[in-house]
């Protein structure tokens, strides 16, 4: 998938969503594949989501060059919310890039089973 992505070099931070503490966002800056990342604490990891014919295929999770990738708990939190979110967050994503409206923030305070 190719999109006409927003370009803005300066890498600003957009937080997207908070989950039991962990703050998941995209920089301003962001490349393809679709995906978003984590941080927690000091650490940070992303995960990225491939996509075959307009369905999410398989959802990646993975480190961000020089920093501490997520601890295993937090990396699990994270895993369930992506996967649970997956279409929201990919809606969020083309949203800001592709068609460059806002998007809002959410907060998600339930721990996801």
């Amino acid at each position: 998938m190719s999109l006409k992505l927003k370009k803005d070099l300066s890498g600003v931070s957009c937080q997207k969503y908070t989950y039991l503490g962990i703050v998941i966002l995209f920089y301003s800056n962001e490349h393809e594949p679709i995906h978003v990342h984590e941080k927690h604490q000091g650490y940070e990891s992303k995960a990225e989501f491939i996509i075959e014919k307009g369905k999410v295929k398989e959802i990646l999770i993975k480190p961000v060059k020089g920093r501490k990738p997520l601890r295993p708990i937090e990396q699990n939190d994270f895993r369930r919310f992506v996967e649970t979110h997956a279409n929201e967050i990919i809606g969020k994503w083309i949203d800001y890039f592709v068609l460059h409206k806002q998007v809002t923030r959410e907060s998600v305070q339930r721990r996801i089973p």
